[in-house]
């Protein structure tokens, strides 16, 4: 590795990223190896508005990370409303190690669109179309979808169009439990530069972190290095009850990270291309049985870092919104009662998802919402970083687990409503090994009351709320005979009182009347237009979903699927009847181009036009491969809009 110094380490390492954003509110992500000094300059393009903020604790909070890692989350509410649908200029001028003043044009050129001389935000008086998207494996043998959304964006600019109001990013933004090796040797190089926390680890035979790093069996074979139960049988083995995809076990899980340093590095090195001339992806000491394996994910991995200046670009101009999906932590995360009770009741496995989860507040869901992290979660980490102490670390992941409040809404035009999926759950009674409900019914409940009084929402469910149908009858044979872990049978439909509960949201008579649903979670991407049966004036719903940004699902099993799928539950097929979603009318629309086919399967980001109304007139996938793929409407599905609306 390269000689190491504090000059080394660019004063920006990630962002800026535009998180949450309205007329009265601009939050900022960004990290950097010192504590920024400055300022922050904002004006409008037009000329009508213009300020400056001094970076102080008025306005910015942080966190040392690392003797080289700040994380900090700049906070502005301007002195007048942000003007509306045009572009605002921002620019931060910081002071580097030598005392001097440098912008964003200076600091990362990369970061501006053609002719711009700094990164630009538009607060959109109403969200006319917005990206979406989930599931971005680094090391996973496709295009990026968010180089994609940023070369759209580019022509967006050049073009003079109207763009994207939004990122929404539904899950799945990193794969903490299935990491590639050249990633997890450069992530241990980054720990290094940046002076990342080594982390003692109970209830194991490692002394920590370091030992960790050195062992033989710290690449594509971490199963090795789990402790054993009493009855000497291995721990995952009970932890996890053999599923197909246990936590350190899968085929692409021998590398899932472990401590909160491995965590923050992979966020960092997704993001931004800020650390990767500092690295070297050569001369990880790996066995050779694994050598071929190393190589190919080399070749994925190289070709990934080369497209994160756009992916930074991108981010530094759009809001994004995210939430997490079960690989932000890791894979069947809170599952089954019986998933739960097993893997927090060991502080190994305790502290490897709550060090996910630490990572994950951090790098994404304080963003998202500041106020629902600031009288709990945030003196808690800072406490943590300062004392590097194992009993206020699992202090902190004792404050993550029973936090109540990841889930948020933003205020735009439709309003934006984004559902936790994953730490609320409504646990089986009649069985540890049958599915959780997504959401219990006070969650549900406290979702609704956000929902009452809207003319329209855009809905975020990482996983679809109605999904294909096929796909969960087979989740549901699986989990009679107890083995729902083996084919993630994590559908809302799966638990008898969270698909009752969210559908008679639905349909309730003050729900909105139209709903935009914004899925990921399966790897591949569908449109379905749903209402209610015998009834007039109830809501229109879309559910709409893309996945993934950089993975797909097996294409020869998904075409397979896609027609068994057609066959047996087509428009006039009895079995319809027998699903929890009979009092819905569903009607999937058809791939444009690709004649019968419903479900798409390439790596994409999904864009989707809304009129005034909130309802959607366009939608596409865009590829890096092959081009922008729509989805057509059906006929049949514009007279049934029209009965109902008459």
């Amino acid at each position: 590795m390269k000689a190491q110094s504090d000059m080394d380490v660019p004063l920006i390492i990630a962002g800026p990223i535009v998180r949450r954003l309205t007329d009265t509110r601009l939050v900022l992500w960004l990290a950097t190896a010192v504590l920024p000094e400055g300022r922050l300059q904002l004006q409008a393009d037009q000329g009508q508005f213009e300020e400056s903020y001094s970076l102080d604790s008025d306005c910015m909070e942080s966190v040392q990370a690392g003797k080289r890692l700040w994380i900090n989350l700049i906070d502005i509410v301007p002195g007048q409303p942000f003007p509306q649908d045009q572009a605002i200029s921002y620019d931060l001028q910081l002071k580097d190690a030598r005392g001097q003043t440098q912008t964003l044009a200076t600091l990362l050129p990369h970061l501006l669109y053609e002719s711009a001389k700094s990164p630009a935000f538009t607060v959109h008086s109403r969200v006319g179309n917005l990206l979406h998207g989930s599931c971005r494996k680094p090391h996973y043998p496709s295009e990026d979808s968010l180089v994609t959304a940023d070369s759209l964006m580019q022509e967006v600019l050049r073009k003079g169009e109207k763009g994207p109001a939004m990122l929404v990013m539904s899950g799945d933004q990193i794969y903490a439990d299935d990491v590639a090796g050249p990633m997890l040797h450069i992530i241990h190089q980054v720990i290094e530069l940046l002076g990342l926390p080594d982390e003692k680890i109970a209830g194991t035979g490692l002394s920590g972190s370091e030992e960790l790093y050195s062992s033989e069996f710290c690449f594509y074979q971490r199963e090795h290095l789990l402790p054993s139960t009493r009855s000497d049988e291995a721990m995952w083995e009970q932890v996890f009850g053999g599923a197909r995809k246990p936590i350190f076990t899968a085929d692409g899980a021998h590398n899932h990270l472990i401590t909160l340093s491995e965590v923050m590095a992979m966020y960092l090195l997704v993001w931004s291309p800020g650390l990767w001339q500092q690295l070297e992806l050569q001369g990880a000491k790996i066995a050779p049985q694994f050598a071929a394996r190393y190589d190919e994910e080399l070749v994925h991995i190289k070709k990934f870092s080369e497209g994160l200046h756009q992916v930074q670009r991108l981010m530094a101009h759009l809001p994004v919104y995210m939430i997490f999906d079960d690989h932000d932590v890791t894979d069947d995360w809170n599952l089954t009662r019986g998933w739960e009770e097993a893997a927090y009741g060991h502080p190994f496995s305790r502290r490897i998802i709550g060090n996910a989860l630490a990572g994950y507040w951090m790098f994404q869901g304080w963003g998202n919402d500041p106020e629902a992290f600031s009288e709990q979660i945030l003196p808690a980490t800072r406490t943590f970083f300062s004392q590097l102490d194992g009993k206020v670390q699992d202090n902190l992941i004792d404050c993550l687990l029973e936090h109540q409040g990841w889930q948020y809404t933003v205020p735009t035009v439709p309003k934006l409503v984004v559902l936790d999926t994953r730490t609320r759950r409504w646990r089986s009674e009649s069985s540890s090994a049958r599915p959780s409900g997504l959401m219990d019914w006070e969650a549900l409940s406290e979702a609704q009351q956000e929902l009452i009084g809207e003319e329209s929402v855009l809905l975020v469910s990482p996983a679809p709320i109605f999904g294909v149908k096929l796909i969960e009858a087979i989740q549901r044979i699986f989990t009679f005979f107890g083995k729902a872990l083996t084919v993630d049978a994590e559908n809302w439909m799966a638990h008898p009182g969270s698909a009752n509960v969210i559908l008679n949201i639905f349909r309730h008579p003050k729900t909105p009347r139209h709903f935009v649903i914004l899925s990921g979670d399966v790897h591949y991407s569908f449109v379905y237009d749903v209402m209610i049966r015998f009834r007039r004036g109830g809501p229109r719903i879309w559910q709409i979903t893309c996945s993934g940004l950089k993975n797909e699902f097996p294409p020869t099993l998904l075409k397979w699927l896609d027609r068994i799928n057609r066959a047996l539950y087509g428009r006039w097929s009895p079995l319809n009847w027998f699903t929890k979603r009979r009092r819905m009318w569903i009607a999937p629309r058809g791939v444009i181009g690709d004649a019968g086919r419903q479900l798409m399967g390439h790596s994409g980001i999904g864009r989707i036009w809304l009129d005034e109304s909130g309802q959607p007139n366009k939608i596409r996938v865009y590829t890096g491969t092959a081009g922008a793929i729509g989805f057509r409407t059906s006929n049949r599905v514009i007279r049934k809009a029209a009965r109902q609306d008459s």
